[in-house]
C-alpha cells in the first residue's frame, strides 16, 4: 500500500476529512477579489520573501567587499529576525481563511482520489 493511500485513509476517518468531502470543499473564494486587509497581508509576505535571502546576500557581500565582517555578523541575523517578523505580520492580516480552504479542497481531491 502506498503512502498517499496510507494518508488519505487516515484523513477520511478525521472530521475535517469528513466535513471536506461531505460539503465538496472547493476553491471559490479564490474567484472572489480580495479585501484590502488581505491584499497588504499578501504584500508584507512577498516583502518578507525579499528581506531575507536576498538582501541577507547583498549584505554579505557588502561585508566581504569593505571587510566589515561584524556587518554581516550582526546585520544578517537582525534582518533575519525582522524577515519573520514582517512575514508574521502578513499572515496574520492575510488570515487563515485561505489556507483553510485550500487544505481542505487538497484533503477532498486527497480522498476522492485515494480513498
Amino acid at each position: 500500500m502506498d503512502i498517499g493511500r496510507k494518508i488519505a485513509q487516515k484523513l477520511a476517518n478525521t472530521k475535517f476529512g469528513i466535513n471536506a468531502v461531505q460539503e465538496k470543499a472547493d476553491l471559490s473564494v479564490f474567484k472572489q477579489r480580495p479585501s484590502f486587509r488581505v491584499l497588504m497581508g499578501i504584500i508584507l509576505m512577498v516583502i518578507s520573501y525579499i528581506i531575507g535571502l536576498p538582501v541577507i546576500s547583498m549584505l554579505g557581500v557588502i561585508a566581504y567587499k569593505y571587510d566589515l565582517p561584524l556587518l554581516f555578523f550582526a546585520g544578517a541575523p537582525a534582518l533575519y529576525v525582522i524577515s519573520h517578523l514582517v512575514f508574521l505580520l502578513g499572515m496574520y492580516l492575510a488570515g487563515a481563511n485561505y489556507a483553510k480552504v485550500f487544505f481542505r479542497w487538497a484533503v477532498r481531491r486527497m480522498i476522492e482520489k485515494y480513498g
